[in-house]
Order: C-alpha cells, then structure tokens, then sequence
C-alpha cells in the first residue's frame, strides 16, 4: 500500500511539471541538448552499443528510434550497422536538431514526433527500440500499440529503462543523501517510477502480445575525473533530479553537496572515481 501511495504522488509529480513546462512526456525533464549530454547523454551513449546487440539489431535493418534524445541509440546503430537506415523520433526540437547536427547522411534522419501517435505506416521497421524514454511516456500502452503496429511481423521490438531502484548508482546516491535531508525528496525519487523494476518491462511485452519475449540485465560503469564532474551537471535543471535541484535554496544544495562530497570521496582529496549502473532491458517479436 506505501508503495502504491509514493508511486501515486510521483505521478502526480510527473504530471504536475510536465503540466508547467507545457511539454509532453521526457520533454517536461529534458530540454536542452548540451545540458542533457552532461548529465545523462554520456551514460545513454555508454549503454547502447550493449543494448543494440541485445536488439539483435542487423546490418541493412530499417530501425526506428522512438524518444531518441540527443541520438545516442542512432548514433551506435549507424556505427553498428553502417547499412541500415534509422528514424529517430523525439519531443524535444532541441535534441532533433542536436541529433542531426551528427548525421548529415540521407540514411540516418531524426525529426519531432511523438511515441504516442507514430506518423509511419504499419509493419515499416525491422527493429523498434526506445533506450531510457518508455517509462517516461505519459500513456505507454498506446505508445507500444504505436510501436508494434510500426513494425513488421517478426520484427523485434525493444526498450531499456535504468533500475532506478538499486542499480543506477549516480542517482541512488543522489536521492539518498538528498532524503537524508529532506524527507518530503522521496516523492521525487525516481525509484518509484514505473517499469523499474526486474520484471515489470516482461509484464507491459507480454501483455501486448510479444511473443519470445526476453529481459536481460545490461551492466555499464563511468569514470568520474573528480567530484565537479558528478556534482556540476545536476546543476543543468535535467532530469527529476536537476528538477529538484533547483527548487533547493542555495544553503539547503550546498548542504546536499557536501553530503555527496562526503559519501564519495570521505575525508580525502579530489580524484577520479567509477559509478556502476544497471538497465532492464526487453525485446520481443511481433
């Protein structure tokens, strides 16, 4: 019953900023493409080649590319699979421009379009993935109609969401120490977001009618140069946690950061460090 209350807030949270920022979806947490690539764009682009492969993507495969950011999932396609040709689809003009800036090769091209209702036509792709975006979309139900009518029969349909709960460690931290502080943070955490959790990406594939529907847990690591390189890109306004960065009084962040600076580096000196995290990822076959 908690669990069930939290997520309801955190909902309510979602849908209260997405409200305010007059976006849909993603959009209400991630606007602007440079702020995005510091804060969570290097992790993206650590995680897709693994996620990629686990698609079963395919040299010549036509690929879709729902909610797909600054381009980090295209980007590793097209490297991966240099025959393919790949439409990235997102809310944000920012990122569709960001994302094109890489791309001026008539295969890759991104444009503004929204998961919920695909402009393309049924059975046009071989792959339909969406990394880090599907628990962010405000109706994911009809955006997975949406993206199984788009792809063709026995094509593969898949997603990746991060294991917000336990397995990203960026975050874990942040919003431990930032509850620490301030109890009422914990409606923001982000580990009470849906589709999180080992399993739940199974449940939403299945009840859609996938069939060989597989989950696997995808692992990656990032090297922090010093404490800043964590700390400054929260600061960006990206993300539920850059969200609720500022909202904070500069004493109340400054009391946050130095719990942070405790908690990863002790008593000691500025250095380099590693964080872990983990994704669930799904696929299944149309």
């Amino acid at each position: 019953m908690i669990r069930v209350l939290l997520l309801i807030v955190f909902l309510f949270a979602v849908v209260f900023i997405h409200a305010s920022a007059g976006g849909q979806g993603q959009g209400s947490f991630f606007s602007g493409a440079d702020a995005y690539e510091r804060f969570m764009g290097r992790w993206s682009r650590a995680l897709a080649p693994q996620f990629i492969k686990f698609a079963e993507v395919r040299n010549g495969n036509t690929v879709l590319d729902v909610g797909s950011g600054t381009g980090a999932l295209s980007d590793s396609v097209a490297a991966a699979a240099p025959s393919s040709r790949i439409i990235g689809i997102d809310l944000s003009t920012s990122y569709v421009a960001f994302a094109q800036t890489r791309h001026p090769e008539e295969r890759v091209r991104f444009e503004v379009g929204d998961a919920q209702w695909l402009r393309f036509g049924d059975g046009e792709f071989d792959r339909t993935l969406s990394l880090l975006v599907i628990n962010f979309i405000p109706d994911r139900a009809k955006a997975m109609r949406e993206m199984i009518r788009t792809t063709k029969p026995g094509g593969i349909v898949a997603a990746a969401v991060w294991d917000y709960g336990t397995g990203m460690e960026m975050l874990r931290l942040f919003w431990d120490e930032a509850r620490k502080l301030d109890p009422s943070a914990d409606t923001q955490d982000e580990r009470h977001m849906p589709l999180c959790r080992s399993g739940e990406l199974t449940g939403l594939w299945r009840e859609h009618g996938l069939e060989n529907v597989t989950e696997k847990a995808l692992q990656i690591e990032m090297r922090f140069l010093s404490f800043e390189d964590y700390w400054t890109p929260f600061l960006l306004g990206q993300g539920p946690a850059g969200v609720y960065m500022s909202n904070l009084a500069p004493a109340e962040r400054e009391r946050l950061r130095l719990r942070l600076r405790q908690r990863l580096l002790g008593n000691g000196g500025n250095r380099p460090f590693r964080l872990k995290a983990r994704a669930w990822a799904v696929r299944g076959t149309k």
